[in-house]
């Protein structure tokens, strides 16, 4: 590469010299861009304040190094107890425009003390969709809280890695195994790449990071919180993989006896459908895997002020308190119905979830 700057052009003019560079850069451009795509900025921090209940703090990179220094990167925040037990990844802004899922995962690590087992959590899992906001919905860029330390401050992330992080959209995206395919824009949804691929996009990596952590950490149960549109079928249900599906259950009527009604929804197929998280890590590890959808009125075709937090109908207090509910009732149903008890995992989440309601996201956020 550095010969083809060794030609003499001392001797000619400096308008030519800076002529002739820049075409070969120009020229350039392209055969490097892509390579440069996903490591050309540093992942997204975020206003997260644990307690003493998180004993250690890293990073997904630590599961597949080709993710560090890239804005796929983030935080994994870890809690111990002091019983042995299984172990839990909860995963929040898989789509980060799905806000009770990222605040619901910021709570769990701002407020929750695990007994028993070891309880991963990753509020950001896609970093990079929570690095900027889509311009073509009408909601609002950043959610404010008033809280006893002052304003605190959330992004209103994207469904889709940032388009400035990854290469060009192709046509169609080809699902890594399966074949399946989507439309293009779907290889920047993170649900939809699952389980990844070492060596293939940022969001590809950002998945297989994923399933490396839960390999090496022999994790246990996996959930993925989500929202969905009012309108949507699976707006307030519980998305189980065949697997896990008797433990869903048992989850479901202890919710309903409770007051709280949630759909039930078993995985698709795997001949049907491919790149869901719950289907995934259910197919792929020894994980039981979980997704759960709350009810976000800033999806599907909204205009004008929707109110994201205090929505009259869907406030996201109530939103946030059913993801934390509907988890402490599948770690409960699992606890039960573990084949080995010694694998038990106990949370206590130092929020009064019965209270939630009236009390608010403000008063409980650090």
């Amino acid at each position: 590469m550095q010969n083809i700057f060794k030609f003499n052009f001392y001797r000619r003019s400096p308008k030519l010299l800076l002529t002739l560079t820049l075409s070969i850069v120009l020229a350039l451009l392209p055969l490097v861009t892509p390579a440069l795509a996903s490591g050309t900025a540093e992942p997204t921090s975020h206003d997260i304040r644990p307690r003493y209940g998180v004993r250690d703090i890293g990073w997904l990179s630590d599961y597949h190094s080709g993710l560090r220094n890239t804005p796929g990167d983030t935080r994994v925040y870890q809690m111990s107890g002091d019983k042995q037990g299984g172990a839990v990844l909860i995963l929040g802004g898989t789509h980060p425009n799905e806000v009770a899922s990222v605040l619901a995962a910021v709570l769990l690590v701002e407020n929750a003390k695990v007994s028993a087992g070891t309880v991963f959590v990753i509020p950001h899992a896609n970093n990079s969709a929570s690095s900027y906001t889509d311009p073509r919905h009408d909601v609002p860029e950043w959610l404010e809280f008033e809280t006893e330390s002052g304003t605190r401050t959330f992004r209103y992330g994207a469904r889709y890695t940032n388009p400035e992080h990854q290469e060009k959209d192709p046509k169609r995206f080809k699902h890594y195994p399966s074949g399946f395919e989507f439309k293009g824009k779907e290889s920047r949804n993170l649900n939809r790449v699952h389980p990844g691929k070492k060596d293939g996009t940022l969001t590809q990596q950002i998945s297989f990071a994923l399933f490396q952590l839960v390999e090496k950490e022999s994790v246990d149960v996996v959930i993925d919180m989500h929202e969905a549109s009012p309108g949507w079928r699976l707006a307030n249900s519980l998305i189980c993989h065949p697997d896990a599906l008797e433990i869903g259950s048992m989850a479901k009527m202890d919710m309903e006896m409770e007051g709280t009604d949630i759909k039930l929804e078993q995985s698709q197929p795997a001949d049907k459908f491919h790149g869901l998280s719950h289907r995934e890590f259910g197919d792929n590890t020894d994980a039981y895997a979980f997704l759960i959808e709350s009810i976000n009125p800033g999806q599907g075709d909204v205009s004008g002020d929707v109110k994201i937090i205090n929505n009259p109908e869907h406030p996201l207090k109530d939103r946030v308190k059913f993801q934390l509910s509907t988890i402490q009732y599948i770690l409960s149903s699992y606890n039960i119905m573990a084949a080995d008890q010694a694998k038990k995992i106990e949370i206590q989440l130092n929020v009064d979830l019965a209270n939630l309601k009236g009390s608010g996201l403000s008063r409980i956020l650090r």
